[in-house]
């Protein structure tokens, strides 16, 4: 009998644990819909669900994409999010979410999006009719494969990636020389309290931590109980 009450719990443990993982894990991924609904003219231009930018450099950007909105008509938006969803790619969801904020041609026109997720650190950019002619096919390739990426390779370097890339997006969009791919120490930064991957590694630690407790003394517990009752 103490047997087969062990083994029922070490059949139920890993449900047990599943259900409480599930939830947290679900919680991390993003689609279209887990942000904020946006529409031209909005003055949100930072979506930082990630929570990467610190709030001075928020606050920076924030008023250089008003700025640009405010003289060109061009709208600047960025967004950072944990983890995409099952089944999702980068690629999909900066083409949801542009047509999602952007439902008509007339209003994506003079839109830019871009997109981040921090947790392959991969980015899309997305740019409206009226903006193509400035932001090249090449220049877009430049901005995420290098502007972006080469801060987050050197150390997830978030608030640099962003300000070099809102920096760079806006000195071309309104119609002024790209500054090219910036230089370390170019811009003046300043570094969030944590980044994206060390707040998901601290998060992933406690639940590895928690969940190896959990599997390891109830099942010791549940075993000492049954010796205890069958003495």
């Amino acid at each position: 009998m103490k047997q087969f009450f062990y083994s029922l719990w070490r059949f139920i443990l890993p449900l047990v644990i599943w259900s409480l993982t599930l939830p947290h894990l679900a919680a991390l991924a993003t689609g279209v819909y887990d942000l904020p609904t946006l529409k031209a003219g909005s003055p949100t231009w930072i979506i930082d669900q990630a929570e990467v930018i610190s709030l001075s450099n928020e606050g920076q950007i924030s008023n250089q994409l008003s700025k640009l909105a405010q003289t060109t008509g061009d709208e600047v938006r960025l967004v950072s999010i944990r983890r995409l969803d099952y089944g999702m790619t980068i690629d999909g969801l900066a083409d949801e979410l542009f047509s999602h904020w952007f439902p008509t041609d007339q209003e994506k026109a003079n839109q830019v999006l871009l997109v981040l997720d921090t947790l392959s650190n991969k980015t899309a950019l997305r740019v409206g009719e009226k903006v193509k002619d400035r932001l090249t096919p090449e220049l877009i390739e430049s901005i995420t494969d290098k502007t972006i990426a080469i801060p987050l390779r050197e150390g997830s370097k978030y608030n640099e990636a962003f300000l070099d890339a809102s920096y760079r997006i806006s000195q071309v969009v309104s119609g002024q020389d790209d500054p090219g791919e910036p230089t370390k120490q170019e811009i003046n930064i300043e570094g969030t309290f944590k980044t994206a991957e060390a707040t998901n590694d601290r998060s992933a630690t406690v639940w590895v931590i928690v969940l190896l407790v959990v599997a390891t003394a109830i099942p010791m517990a549940t075993y000492f109980w049954y010796v205890g009752l069958g003495r």
